[in-house]
């Protein structure tokens, strides 16, 4: 599938990852933490995407970069573990119902396509919707799992991980992004 035309017949324009402190409307604590995101890994032969609300953007090794972090439990996390690539997808607050069943449901038992009516894109080597305002693109760099004895803050362990189920940090050069 040609990238290119796929974004380009959908009305989105690329713009240089560069540009996003341009832009003057990228502002990551109100994308993730306030208006959530998608984060999903795969391709045509399967995919999944989970809702978050946990992330950062800034700059790594002299890149710009995007941290997904995501519960070993997260069936999302089979994929982004398997790619290369993964995105970031944020969307009106019309939207908001959609990224509520894709966060409180797994993929291994609900189609969150069929279920939400999201259209899923296949393109730069990932996924992400056709809805979607805004689409991140990711190659990944770095992934680590968070470890209990690293906790400064001790609170922090024992208020987000009573289950021991800790995050995987995923640091990806933001590679391409796609705006409507």
């Amino acid at each position: 599938m040609n990238t290119e035309k796929t974004f380009d017949m959908l009305g989105y324009a690329k713009i240089s990852p560069s540009e996003l402190d341009k832009s003057g409307d990228i502002n990551p604590f109100k994308m993730i933490g306030k208006d959530w995101m998608l984060v999903t890994a795969g391709d045509e032969t399967g995919w999944n995407t989970m809702t978050a609300s946990w992330g950062f953007m800034g700059v790594m090794w002299g890149k710009n970069v995007a941290v997904a972090t995501i519960r070993p439990q997260r069936y999302t996390k089979e994929f982004i573990d398997k790619s290369e690539y993964f995105t970031l997808s944020f969307f009106e607050e019309e939207f908001r119902p959609a990224l509520s069943f894709c966060g409180k449901y797994s993929g291994r038992d609900k189609d969150k396509a069929a279920e939400t009516g999201l259209v899923p894109v296949f393109a730069d080597n990932t996924t992400a919707f056709e809805q979607a305002k805004t689409i991140i693109v990711c190659k990944k760099l770095y992934a680590q799992e968070m470890k209990p004895e690293c906790f400064i803050d001790k609170s922090c362990d024992e208020q987000w991980y009573p289950g021991k189920d800790y995050h995987t940090a995923y640091i990806g050069e933001i590679v391409a992004v796609y705006r409507k």
